[in-house]
């Protein structure tokens, strides 16, 4: 049982990370995007989760982790800001490939209102619960976040990542259940009661929906941005390889 935490990381990662080398997904072909991305926002995460964990918001349990710590943190919850966004960025990538190729396009219209109503649940759920930590901070920071990308950044993407988040969240409630404690005897991380709204899908706390969808997009929105730089760079270049061979 010490390794279960371990294995969910595991499993989580090891077919995306397979099939990123698929000749007609290629994947890896971004990581130098992914990675420098990932690790940027694992270390926001990463050190909010120790700073939570400091102050008793949650926690995790000794019977189902193997007791090596980074930062603080068991290895196998600092792993977890690794492999469940490697997972989660690589369906993002093959969807929008397959959206592409069906010649799926983004409704404007549909997307700011979709955006305008998210970020209104959650100011007001972040007003009626600011005295609850994990509720607070999670409701705020996804607020934050979509009004950035929307009316600062004004990017066009978003209507495919609430889709794709969608389909996500499948794979969120097999993977989140777990640590929660669906089909075990406790939870491998356990939640300070007094620090969250207190409902639940299943054993899952409603935060944790709106936790994922922070930590992913936060990943995909600077993943897209590195990407888009690289490409460019790449072009720039090519035209100036080309500049000199024609000089």
């Amino acid at each position: 049982m010490k390794w279960l935490y371990l294995l969910v990381n595991v499993f989580t990662i090891l077919i995306p990370f397979i099939y990123s080398f698929h000749p007609k997904l290629k994947f890896h072909k971004t990581w130098k995007a992914f990675f420098p991305a990932m690790l940027i926002v694992g270390l926001f995460f990463v050190l909010w989760d120790a700073l939570f964990t400091s102050m008793g918001v949650w926690g995790f349990n000794e019977r189902y982790i193997t007791g090596i710590r980074f930062m603080w943190l068991p290895l196998e919850e600092v792993l977890f800001f690794v492999c469940i966004p490697y997972a989660c960025v690589f369906t993002y990538h093959c969807l929008t490939l397959f959206m592409r190729h069906r010649g799926m396009k983004e409704n404007k219209w549909l997307q700011k209102w979709v955006t305008i109503v998210l970020i209104g649940v959650m100011c007001v759920a972040a007003v009626l619960y600011a005295n609850r930590w994990y509720s607070v901070t999670t409701f705020a920071l996804l607020a934050v976040l979509l009004f950035y990308l929307q009316f600062v950044e004004r990017v066009k993407w978003l209507n495919a990542f609430y889709l794709i988040y969608a389909v996500l969240l499948i794979p969120f409630v097999i993977v989140n259940g777990i640590l929660t404690g669906t089909g075990i005897e406790e939870e491998v991380v356990w939640y300070n009661a007094a620090e969250h709204m207190g409902y639940r899908i299943g054993t899952i706390p409603v935060e944790d929906v709106f936790y994922g969808m922070a930590l992913i997009l936060m990943n995909v929105a600077l993943y897209k941005f590195l990407l888009k730089k690289q490409m460019r760079e790449t072009g720039l270049k090519i035209k100036k390889h080309e500049q000199i061979s024609v000089a």
